[in-house]
């Protein structure tokens, strides 16, 4: 009996534990952000790849991941949702300051989506909408397609209730850095990366020289 008495205790112990596995909250939001960042990398590579397979690779490139987790952050800790921050930095900008010898087209993709603090943040199912809301919009699917972009950096944020992503995308278009002395520096907005090799001028994709 005391044997069995033990025995449905033990079993009973067992229970409270996955009961209490069950109805843990999820981590912190924050913390998932890097992984966040990291699954939405993968899905844009597969699927430039799956769009044209002449697109070239995109390399991780710290210095723009700075610049994105910036955009991120501020549009995050200030609650808005714009190219262009209320302070008037931008992407483009905040590059420019950070390496004034960066020559080329750089290309930028946000969005935001909306999460709950009991739902948490599901990485590969926040990832997989931000990449279709993305490959959705003409004018983002131009910038994750554009076969010469080979740097990408990536930023994601959070605030009480939403997720904001920042990814940019640059090539130096065979130019490379910036010489001193050379044009002064500007940034020339674009209507789509394409738009760099035809000299069309519009309102997105900045080219920086």
């Amino acid at each position: 009996m005391r044997a069995l008495a033990l025995c449905a205790m033990a079993l009973a112990c067992a229970g409270c534990t996955s009961l209490q596995a069950m109805i843990s909250p999820p981590p912190d939001p924050a913390i998932v952000m890097p992984a966040l960042e990291l699954r939405i990398a993968i899905l844009v590579a597969e699927e430039r790849q799956k769009l044209d397979t002449n697109a070239k690779p995109l390399m991780l490139d710290p210095e723009l991941a700075e610049i994105a987790r910036k955009r991120a952050a501020d549009m995050a800790s200030k609650n808005y949702f714009a190219h262009t921050a209320p302070n008037g930095d931008t992407s483009a900008t905040l590059l420019m300051a950070a390496d004034t010898h960066f020559q080329g087209l750089l290309g930028e993709n946000m969005a935001a989506q909306h999460y709950t603090k009991a739902g948490g943040i599901d990485v590969n199912g926040f990832a997989r909408r931000f990449v279709d809301t993305w490959l959705a919009s003409p004018p983002h699917r131009q910038n994750l397609s554009f076969t010469e972009y080979n740097h990408t950096g990536i930023g994601a944020a959070m605030n009480g209730d939403m997720v904001y992503v920042t990814e940019l995308f640059s090539t130096d278009m065979g130019m490379g850095p910036h010489k001193d002395g050379t044009p002064p520096l500007a940034i020339t907005p674009l209507a789509s990366p394409q738009a760099a090799t035809t000299g069309n001028s519009g309102s997105t994709a900045p080219a920086a020289h």
